[in-house]
């Protein structure tokens, strides 16, 4: 990867918020950051909805909709939800 492209810094924004990408990719989203406005305000966007998002409580989930989420996680070709 020389010269990282705007997707895919796109594509990896998750892994270098979660601090698991390898030094070498780690360093080149860092220095495409560095020169590219439109990643920076993405990342500030994306870092900005999650803190948003971890503010909200969590909201009661019913029993119907528990077991078919359960039974969907259980056999994932099925599309019960």
């Amino acid at each position: 990867m020389d010269g990282m492209e705007c997707r895919e810094l796109v594509e990896l924004v998750t892994a270098y918020l979660d601090g698991a990408l390898t030094p070498e990719v780690e360093q080149q989203v860092v220095a495409h950051l560095a020169t590219c406005d439109g990643c920076s305000a993405y990342l500030a966007q994306i870092e900005t909805t999650i803190g948003q998002l971890g503010q909200l409580a969590p909201e009661p989930l019913d029993e119907t909709m528990a077991q078919s989420l359960l039974a969907t996680f259980r056999n994932p070709t099925s599309r019960s939800v």
